[in-house]
């Protein structure tokens, strides 16, 4: 350190990601360390091939390490979400989202899922990972639920060092953070998972001695276990953003629980600070931070962090620690003396990437997840022998098998193509009753074509990451999503049915579990969707093969509104307590649920079809492109067919907040919803469509509009290409066109399919972010009403 200028040591103290950054970068700005978050990937392809990020890693490397031009020779370090496995690669085994290992209770399993992620990842070139997860959340709205092992501190404190010493390898021992084990990240410091309302980056109201006793219970055996680092929270303890809280991040973290390592920031986290910019923000360093994470920000948060150390506004002995805390982590790991990641111990292995003893250990851990809720006259476990019906959309659905954060951060826009190392549930139940001579079918929409003796439905929740998974309330999609019909559909034809549930939190499902004779909560299991059938069916001679283990780590709700109903509170009133799990010795008989949710599902309707760049619950983003051709948009980035639009994700305040639509012809963005939706009392009255947008380019000349429909004959279309010619081009503007402009225009708001539509053509490029009923605008767009 004594070696190092100014410039040094502020470059080790900043993140960039790469999709914004070079190798070529770090000749001049020589940070200390980049990321791939959730939405990056070498070449922009979510699906890039695993020498392609090994590559990657080896050009970061060797510029990190050239001299050439002065700089000091400091190894850059790459950290990566690696959560439920080394995720972000294809052929990677992934294992079951935290929910479900919580349910396993079983610590050397997860220790070795740690380890074999750390394998797994070495293997791509990277050293870090941002995981585990140590939240112990309160609110099952919160859509980063399923990240959490459990609602209650003892399973998190539990299992948490578990995982650490996993990935690290034992503190003290000789392979202790060596070239098969990467850094952990414990996260997110402090409260994430206690947010009012559930609210992702909300406002965390509870006292000190909850904080201390709920909510800090991970932090303090993973620090003993060795942890590296630690990642700061997005949410803010009674109003104070945990990213510039000194009192937690310098009097709690660092002195009283006496963390040695560093603190890493969130995704642009740092910009939400009072006071603070994205690029700009002295008050986090001051605070504690160590290493803020500036994906797209990296350049104008170092040339600011530079002006505020020479300037004094951040003391040099503050930017020392951080530099040191950084710096001694990296020696700890032997990376000065290591050559570049490809010729590391396990660089380029890429047969260890869903490897078979991999993946038998991910297939044991799904066994032991599951969870039995019902198990009514003893159906389970089937024979083999038998013949048996797998229907739902997630029987044969590796995207909805292994949720969100896999290949891309949301988890959706994947094809089977991507999960070469990996069984569907339906793989399972078709190799093992095949295997039995029994007879196996698949049909999604339940329609066989020979009566089975049983019907498997697998269904649950699309994948979501974080807030575009928050909920208003506990109702299963809304109480519309089709599934509860196909059971009924089968049940109605004299067969018995299985329900498997895929979710990542529990949810009110009472209409179902009447429905249904017997009701597995899987989670969200991974790559190995066979180790369901390995406990749901018999063996060839008839004997149970597994036994169900797993043990309910949330409780379940009774009703829709038992948002936070956790073990341990007063008045405490589940439907299956926490630590509910029924084995196949129990008598699985369950009584007549009451089917009332204690919730108005329409009251609770938002009237918001699209926010933070995607389609809410319910709706269906789709672009048409010029020639007609509809398609349905379940990725990031899309081009319709003819290349007439194009849509890329991009950030706002948050990662991956809005979507820009570049319109190289005549196109249309839909936003189409799943059941009618009756907008005639909001027409009646003063309320606006309103969409929050921002100009990039307009040509002169260009056409677009906004509008509403319910089939062809049914659309109403306000022309704004005046209104956004009036508008600061760059600048996010909530534009307002009155719904009753559409409904003389053309529409009957009383049974809208599609509540919202943008027209545009050749050159217009706009940014959107939220669409919403309101009546809350900046610009109103001036219209006939009759």
């Amino acid at each position: 350190m004594a070696k190092m200028t100014i410039e040094e040591k502020v470059g080790q103290t900043i993140q960039g990601d790469i999709s914004t950054i070079t190798p070529a970068d770090l000749r001049n700005y020589r940070l200390g360390s980049i990321l791939a978050g959730g939405g990056s990937d070498p070449g922009n392809v979510y699906n890039a091939a695993p020498k392609a990020w090994l590559d990657l890693a080896d050009a970061f490397w060797e510029e990190s390490m050239d001299t050439s031009r002065g700089g000091k020779a400091i190894p850059v370090i790459w950290g990566i979400d690696a959560v439920h496995g080394q995720s972000n690669i294809v052929g990677a085994t992934l294992f079951p989202h935290n929910i479900g290992l919580g349910a396993t209770r079983n610590p050397d399993l997860i220790r070795e899922i740690g380890r074999i992620t750390a394998v797994e990842t070495r293997t791509t070139g990277m050293e870090w990972t941002f995981a585990p997860t140590v939240a112990v959340p309160q609110d099952d709205r919160w859509g980063r639920t399923y990240e959490g092992y459990s609602e209650n501190p003892g399973v998190v404190a539990m299992l948490a060092p578990a995982m650490v010493e996993g990935l690290q390898g034992k503190a003290g021992a000789k392979d202790f953070l060596d070239d098969h084990h990467v850094m952990t990240t414990v996260k997110h410091f402090l409260g994430d998972g206690g947010t009012t309302n559930g609210k992702d980056q909300g406002n965390t109201e509870v006292s000190e001695a909850v904080m201390r006793d709920v909510h800090a219970a991970g932090y303090v055996p993973s620090i003993a276990a060795g942890a590296q680092s630690v990642m700061a929270s997005y949410n803010s303890f009674h109003g104070e953003k945990m990213h510039g809280h000194q009192g937690l991040l310098t009097g709690v973290l660092k002195e009283r629980m006496n963390f040695g390592g560093f603190i890493v920031g969130d995704w642009n986290g740092h910009g939400q600070v009072k006071g603070c910019t994205n690029t700009d923000c002295a008050q986090t360093y001051i605070a504690g931070l160590d290493m803020p994470m500036a994906p797209d920000s990296w350049k104008g948060l170092y040339e600011s962090t530079l002006a505020h150390v020479k300037s004094g506004a951040i003391p040099m002995a503050r930017l020392d620690d951080a530099v040191r805390r950084i710096l001694r982590t990296k020696f700890r790991m032997g990376l000065f003396e290591k050559p570049k990641p490809s010729q590391r111990a396990l660089g380029g292995k890429f047969e260890l990437l869903g490897a078979p003893a991999h993946r038998a250990v991910a297939r044991q851990a799904v066994r032991e997840s599951l969870v039995l809720l019902k198990n009514q006259g003893g159906l389970l476990p089937l024979s083999p022998n038998a013949k048996i019906l797998l229907a739902g959309d997630g029987a044969d659905n590796l995207t909805k098998q292994t949720g969100g954060w896999t290949l891309t951060w949301q988890g959706d826009g994947t094809k089977r193509a991507d999960f070469p190392n990996a069984d569907s549930i339906w793989d399972g139940f078709r190799q093992q009753v095949s295997a039995a001579g029994g007879k196996s079918e698949l049909a999604k929409d339940g329609k066989y074509t020979t009566k089975p003796d049983v019907a498997v439905v697998v269904f649950g929740e699309d994948p979501y990451a974080e807030f575009q998974g928050d909920l208003p309330n506990l109702m299963f999609k809304a109480g519309k999503s089709g599934d509860l019909e196909l059971i009924k559909k089968l049940k109605a034809d004299g067969i018995p049915v299985v329900a498997v549930f895929l979710s990542g939190r529990p949810l009110w499902m009472n209409r179902e579990l009447n429905a249904a004779d017997a009701f597995v909560a899987a989670w969200l299991p991974g790559s190995e969707g066979a180790g369901v059938a390995d406990v749901l069916l018999r063996g060839k001679d008839g004997k149970t093969q597994h036994d169900f283990h797993g043990k309910l780590s949330y409780s379940w709700p009774k009703r829709a509104d038992q948002n936070d109903n956790n073990f341990g509170q007063r008045n405490y009133d589940p439907l299956f307590p926490f630590g509910f799990g029924l084995r196949y010795a129990d008598k699985g008989e369950l009584a007549a649920l009451s089917e009332d949710p204690g919730i108005d599902p329409d009251a609770a309707r938002t009237n918001l079809w699209f926010d933070n760049g995607v389609a809410t619950t319910g709706s269906t983003l789709r672009l048409v492109g010029a020639d007609g051709k509809a398609m349905d948009i379940v990725h990031p980035m899309a081009t319709t067919t003819d290349g007439s639009l194009a849509m890329t994700a991009i950030n706002t305040t948050i990662q991956e907040g809005a979507r820009q639509f570049v319109f190289k012809g005549d196109g249309v963005v839909e936003v189409r919803s799943n059941t009618p939706v009756d907008l005639g009392r909001e027409t009646n009255g003063d309320v606006f469509l309103v969409a929050t947008v921002r100009v990039d380019a307009l040509p002169a000349g260009a056409k677009a509009a906004i509008g509403t429909g319910c089939g062809a004959a049914c659309k109403g279309e306000v022309q704004i290409g005046d209104a956004l010619a009036k508008l600061p081009k760059g600048e996010w503007t909530r534009l307002g066109v009155q719904l009753k402009c559409l409904r003389v225009a053309g529409a009957d708001t009383g049974k809208l399919d599609m509540p919202f539509y943008l027209r545009g053509s050749n050159g217009v490029q706009l940014a959107l972010s939220k669409v919403v009923a309101s009546t809350d605008f900046d610009y109103k767009v001036e219209c006939p009403i009759r």
